[in-house]
């Protein structure tokens, strides 16, 4: 770590995983190259850390067994073993929820190679991604990113290749409740006339997974910048979006296959619309009879299917 000022009180030794991702983040600046590699590692692969030697960390990584030493110290943690024990405890939290992924390899390893086979796995990979995702949520995240989502005079949405599917449809959930929401895509080259309308008090939502698109990453600093509430909804801790974010969402996206799954970003999307909508009240219901007086007008349905709750 860099040296740290005398001026101030050191910080306290992190006691839980949640208060070394804190600390980590809080430090992220003042972190040499490998100690940025060591950070990164540690915030997206607790599982594997946990169980790994110095030896084992320092080849992973590219750095030598003093540094991860050196790291793990300046941390305030009581050398390497104190780092791991933060990471297995990690797992102890989440023990129900290994248990599931070990249910998966089970199933990936012993199943008959065959479609049907194929569509269990993917049911029960999805089911442990949402129990995943939902477990990591924080109670008051979830009410701030609502409240955010709600009030702000604007909400930009950005998410790109395949998070494009998540944010459209967030953009288009957030419509139906309420007005003054734009969804941001770069396919006309009119990204920076989209940023341009932020402004301090918006709300800019930015959807990215690994490798995180650079766009999403630019514009999401961009609306930091200009005084807009971020909400992200991001794979891990080490994704450059939590930075600048003000409430960030950690979403499970394993898949069966080289494909990542979207179906926790879906799940998480719809419980985030649907908080906005219980949010704004009275409101929601004068937005929805207004847009059923348009989709009336315009035809835009078969007129044989009445209508519903869409």
């Amino acid at each position: 770590m860099a040296p740290a000022d005398s001026s101030r009180a050191p910080s306290p030794a992190p006691r839980t995983y949640d208060e070394l991702l804190a600390a980590l983040q809080d430090r992220r600046d003042a972190l040499t190259r490998s100690q940025r590699l060591l950070a990164e590692r540690v915030m997206a692969d607790p599982e594997g850390v946990a169980f790994m030697t110095v030896s084992e960390l320092a080849a992973a990584v590219g750095v030598n067994e003093a540094t991860v030493v050196r790291f793990a110290t300046g941390l305030g943690l009581e050398g390497y073993p104190g780092l791991t024990r933060l990471c297995r405890e990690r797992l102890r939290e989440q023990a129900q929820l290994l248990r599931r992924y070990r249910t998966l390899e089970q199933l990936d390893t012993e199943g008959e190679e065959g479609e049907g086979d194929l569509l269990d796995r993917v049911v029960a990979l999805d089911s442990a991604n949402i129990a995943r995702t939902f477990a990591r949520v924080e109670r008051e995240t979830f009410s701030a990113a609502v409240r955010a989502l709600a009030e702000a005079p604007r909400v930009h949405v950005m998410g790109l290749r395949k998070c494009h599917a998540p944010a459209y449809l967030l953009g288009y959930l957030l419509r139906m409740v309420r007005d003054e929401v734009a969804t941001l895509t770069t396919g006309a080259g009119t990204l920076t006339d989209d940023l341009r309308r932020v402004r301090e008090g918006d709300c800019f939502v930015a959807l990215s997974i690994y490798r995180y698109t650079a766009e999403t990453v630019r514009a999401l600093e961009f609306a930091r910048e200009r005084g807009a509430r971020c909400v992200v909804l991001t794979d891990n801790p080490a994704s450059p979006l939590v930075a600048p974010a003000d409430h960030v969402f950690y979403v499970e996206a394993s898949g069966p296959s080289v494909l990542r799954s979207l179906t926790a970003f879906t799940a998480l999307v719809q419980a985030l619309a649907a908080g906005v909508a219980r949010a704004r009240g009275q409101d929601v219901r004068s937005s929805l009879l207004r847009e059923e007086e348009l989709l009336e007008r315009f035809s835009v349905y078969e007129a044989r299917f009445p209508p519903s709750t869409r």
